[in-house]
């Protein structure tokens, strides 16, 4: 496992954490934003990429 995976784990952790956060506040926004760095999480765990990398991909996707 190499460091991007690695940060592809405390990327999903740290959506999670913010997904949670915004379901206590009624924060629609922070929600949207956990989940997207979940996603980016998963992406980079699975294939090692960086996280800037798979952002751009992403955004060239309009996800």
């Amino acid at each position: 496992m190499n460091r991007d995976q690695l940060e592809g784990k405390w990327e999903q952790l740290k959506g999670k954490a913010k997904e949670l956060w915004g379901n206590l506040t009624d924060d629609d926004f922070l929600k949207a934003e956990g989940k997207r760095d979940k996603l980016c999480g998963i992406i980079q765990e699975r294939s090692g990429e960086r996280r800037e990398d798979i952002e751009r991909k992403l955004q060239d996707h309009n996800l």
